[in-house]
């Protein structure tokens, strides 16, 4: 039971990462948004609505599928089911082309992609069990990253003979092909039989977290930025595919490279900006993903021609992997040692809550700048854009507060300075 995972089944679960990234670019980050709102002429705030009420079903059943994967010890069966949810869904919707039914079956495709990670994260310690977590979780972020592009670049021959009604089915088959690993040479650990998962207790647990949270208020006042900034990724993750097409006028093959020097921005940020966590101290790389989002969102807003609009991928790129490296460490900063666990779920539960306010406040813009002002076509997709730096703004100056208080505290107690390097 204590023996550590074998090469094949640690090699298995990376994979999986491979596998759903693939889902997350070509459907969430490029072909669904775009068949809504182009092929068949959709409102934005068709697919900000239906992203953000699947991740709402999701944000209320994390504590759940969390406390049953804790109390049972069974993650492989809970994983499997969700993913085939998700891989069955998506496939359908290659097989029609009407809107709402599209946009339901896109609902339940992300609900189980979604959901699934909360099994599959589960699986990370007994895979790791004799090596260092931060290593094995960090193999499979990379062949993450690698998946997003050999998944974009396959999938794009069925586009181009085809439509991007075209992407779905092919996207459904290599979600499943790569994900078979996982399936067959994973297995739990150690399963055991427990009481019936009481849905109050689940949300009970979060309530208490919470409240003990509060107890700790440079903590909760980081999270709360951290879901601001939070707000701004997982919306332009979302959209920046409808913004390429319909503000700058990209055609699907340069959205592709686009998101490619996205994808391998971020790949680069996440090594870098980790180094300088080590060296350079948590605050400081955090002010550094910051003023990245500032100027990629910025630059967003003011971009005229495709020149200027392709420094924003690699510069949110490098942002966007830079948020999570720096963003977990903080957590671990600054949460007592007993209770890392506990408040990574607050985490969790942060950036869940994101992806449901951040996509319903793009559609809402867009929305109201297409009712009163219909004739500007790009003004109210950089008026969403412009809301979301905004927001950006205000975590900066919260984060300001914090660390100003976070020295005045650390004064007072005599403590060791966050601001420095890591050992």
């Amino acid at each position: 039971m204590n023996q550590p995972a074998s090469k094949l089944a640690t090699f298995s679960w990376c994979l999986y990462d491979f596998a759903n990234t693939i889902f997350s670019m070509n459907v969430i980050s490029l072909y669904f948004a775009l068949w809504v709102t182009v092929d068949r002429g959709g409102q934005d705030i068709l697919y900000s609505a239906a992203l953000a009420l699947s991740m709402l079903a999701v944000a209320l059943s994390v504590p759940v599928f969390g406390t049953l994967s804790d109390a049972t010890g069974k993650r492989r069966a809970p994983l499997v089911g969700l993913t085939l949810l998700c891989v069955v869904a998506t496939g359908l919707i290659g097989g029609g082309d009407h809107l709402w039914l599209g946009i339901v079956l896109f609902m339940v495709a992300n609900y189980g992609y979604q959901s699934a990670l909360v099994f599959y994260n589960g699986m990370l310690p007994f895979i790791a069990r004799g090596n260092h977590v931060g290593l094995i979780s960090g193999y499979g972020v990379a062949l993450g990253y690698l998946g997003s592009i050999v998944g974009m670049m396959l999938v794009k021959p069925f586009v181009e003979s085809g439509d991007r009604t075209a992407a779905f089915l092919p996207t459904a088959g290599l979600l499943l092909f790569f994900s078979l690993p996982c399936f067959l040479f994973v297995k739990d650990d150690e399963t055991r039989t427990a009481p019936s998962i009481q849905i109050k207790e689940a949300f009970r647990r979060l309530k208490e977290t919470f409240l003990r949270a509060k107890q700790y208020h440079s903590l909760l006042r980081f999270i709360l930025i951290h879901f601001l900034v939070l707000d701004a990724v997982n919306t332009i993750v979302a959209f920046i595919a409808v913004y390429a097409n319909k503000v700058i006028g990209f055609s699907d093959g340069q959205i592709i490279k686009f998101l490619i020097s996205s994808t391998v921005g971020a790949m680069v940020g996440s090594l870098v900006i980790g180094v300088l966590v080590k060296r350079k101290g948590v605050v400081w790389s955090y002010w550094l993903v910051l003023w990245l989002w500032v100027v990629s969102l910025a630059l967003t807003v003011i971009s005229q021609s495709a020149t200027l609009f392709s420094l924003v991928g690699p510069i949110a790129g490098i942002g966007m992997g830079g948020v999570w490296v720096v963003s977990r460490a903080f957590i671990v900063e600054l949460s007592p040692p007993e209770k890392v666990g506990e408040f990574f779920g607050l985490y969790g539960f942060a950036g869940k809550a994101a992806s449901i306010f951040g996509p319903m406040l793009w559609g809402t813009v867009v929305w109201i700048f297409d009712a009163t002002a219909p004739t500007t076509a790009t003004l109210k997709y950089r008026a969403a854009v412009t809301a979301l730096l905004i927001i950006v703004a205000v975590a900066v100056f919260l984060f300001r507060n914090l660390t100003r208080q976070m020295s005045a505290d650390i004064s007072v107690d005599k403590q060791v300075d966050i601001t420095r390097p890591n050992d």
